[in-house]
């Protein structure tokens, strides 16, 4: 009997003995210089990949995001800017599909990569604010944070932010440093390229510009020639970019304006609460599973019944901690409070239209924020228990993913814009143009929701023009439209059908008109059956 208890026994030891051996390794590699390199690049690689091969299950009933076909509309035509953002996130679009094709795999893939970068980037953050093994804990936390996994599947202008912002903080951080010519002119380029991805980053740059002005040390850094020669160097970088602006009657801003304008304080308000319990319940989750990484313990019994509280508290301890630069933590806490707390005030005073969305790109300092905390103690152990979590998290989900997104079609099997089937359309609505024309087909009209997804599902790649619209991409426009012929679409299940049917009848007398029906079926069930109004305008002659 006593043979049959020794042996879970040695078991167990022998476990703990494989768990110690890694963790050591862990830590030993997130501490050194070289390999501390290596693992992050390994790390962020891995998640790239993995959480690709996930996306691809999750979304295997669904077309691409329009945000995403938008941006690779955009790419097509490298521009100076877009009408609704400036040109950066078509850019990037563009030089990755001239690599990768154009496959829906890839656009997960693009988006998976950019997180990927921002990893690596906020790890370089880090590296100026805590010691390398905290640096590697804010890594792995960050790839907990569901913007940087579930919430990040469609690349667009606000997935972009996180890589242009943390290259704006890491240039801030070194300038403040350096405070040397060379990191002023880092710090203003930097600055520029974040401009040029959405001017939402301006919350950023403020709020840099305020822990500038707050941070004690601020005389060393204003005297210094760093924070001018990057404001000089900013606006030279973007004078191309304003010329456009002038040139297109400020139609970015106009957009803005027209979309994101409210009347109504009482509906600002909600918004605004919308958007704050979103984006903490976003940052639960990283906080919550690096609080378990921190309190766990594989000897619990250890832990007093009546002290509960000890597992928390283990954790923190007064006192100095070599581990944390204070100065440059210092900044952190103040840039993460001030976009914290800055765009729900200005959307409350200016009556704005908060976008729960707007916050995926102001809170990756979070982490590094709390594990800054200079009496926070964090034990070798603590990197293998939240790497364990992820891999476990990430695995878990990666199983289960294919079930996920049959379960969803199942609870919503009607979603018309998750799951219609405009992949198809583009299809037949190509195979139409070139039976009857023989030539590729250049311009599909419609509204953004149907005209980016012909743009990237149909070979031919058209040229999106969308009726009405004042803030127009500058991709085509009516006169090419006509000149070249266009199919025009109207979604029959859409509120502005008529605005639609309207315009079709103003500006495609002469065209062939068609109804097509559409519809995906995936694991044998049924998406919604959508039928759309087409009008093939033939080329002017």
């Amino acid at each position: 009997m006593s043979g049959v208890q020794v042996l879970p026994a040695k078991v167990h030891a022998r476990a703990s003995s494989v768990v110690r051996r890694m963790a050591a390794w862990l830590a030993a590699s997130a501490s050194d210089r070289a390999a501390g390199l290596w693992l992050v690049i390994g790390f962020a690689a891995a998640h790239a990949v993995l959480w690709t091969f996930i996306l691809v299950n999750l979304k295997a009933a669904q077309d691409v995001h329009m945000d995403v076909a938008e941006a690779f509309a955009w790419g097509q035509k490298l521009q100076l800017g877009y009408g609704k953002h400036p040109p950066l996130a078509g850019w990037v679009a563009g030089i990755w599909f001239k690599i990768f094709p154009v496959a829906d795999w890839a656009t997960y893939a693009l988006a998976m990569a950019t997180l990927g970068c921002g990893l690596a980037i906020n790890w370089l953050i880090a590296l100026r604010v805590v010691d390398r093994r905290r640096a590697f804990f804010v890594v792995v936390m960050l790839a907990l944070y569901p913007i940087f996994n579930f919430k990040g599947f469609k690349y667009n202008p606000d997935l972009l932010q996180l890589v242009t912002l943390p290259l704006v903080v890491l240039a801030y951080l070194d300038a403040f440093e350096k405070r040397s010519v060379r990191a002023g002119l880092w710090l203003g380029l930097a600055g520029a390229l974040a401009l040029m991805t959405k001017y939402w980053v301006l919350t950023m740059i403020g709020a840099i510009g305020l822990a500038a002005l707050i941070h004690p040390d601020r005389l060393k850094f204003l005297r210094s020639p760093a924070p001018w020669v990057a404001i000089a160097t900013l606006v030279a970088a973007m004078i191309p970019h304003l010329i456009w602006l002038k040139e297109v009657d400020f139609v970015p801003l106009t957009y803005a304006g027209d979309v994101y304008g409210l009347s109504s304080r009482a509906q600002s308000a909600q918004l605004v609460l919308g958007y704050v319990g979103h984006n903490l319940a976003l940052l639960a989750a990283p906080v919550a599973l690096a609080a378990i990484a921190l309190a766990w313990t594989p000897r619990w019994s250890a832990i007093p019944v009546r002290q509960p509280l000890a597992l928390l508290t283990r954790a923190w301890s007064r006192g100095a901690n070599a581990g944390v630069n204070a100065s440059q933590a210092l900044n952190i806490w103040i840039i993460q409070l001030v976009v914290a707390i800055g765009p729900p005030l200005g959307g409350l005073i200016f009556t704005v239209y908060m976008k729960t969305d707007w916050g995926i790109s102001l809170f990756f300092l979070t982490p590094l924020a709390l594990v800054a905390i200079p009496w926070l103690r964090l034990q070798k152990i603590a990197l293998f228990h939240i790497v364990a979590i992820w891999l476990a998290v990430t695995l878990a989900v990666l199983v289960a993913s294919p079930y996920i997104a049959a379960l969803e079609m199942a609870q919503n099997p009607n979603g018309a814009s998750t799951y219609g089937a405009r992949s198809e359309l583009a299809r037949e609505l190509t195979e139409a143009w070139h039976g009857r024309f023989n030539s590729r087909w250049a311009v599909v009209a419609g509204t953004t929701e149907i005209g980016e997804p012909m743009t990237f599902y149909s070979p031919d790649h058209p040229a999106p023009f969308t009726p009405g619209e004042l803030w127009s991409s500058g991709l085509t426009s009516l006169e090419e439209a006509k000149r070249l012929g266009f199919i025009g679409i109207c979604d029959t299940t859409d509120g502005r059908l008529p605005v639609c049917d309207a315009w079709m009848a103003a500006n495609a007398v002469n065209a062939e008109r068609l109804s097509i029906t559409t519809q995906r079926f995936f694991h044998g069930r049924p998406g919604p059956a959508i039928s759309w109004k087409v009008y093939i305008a033939p080329p002017a002659k």
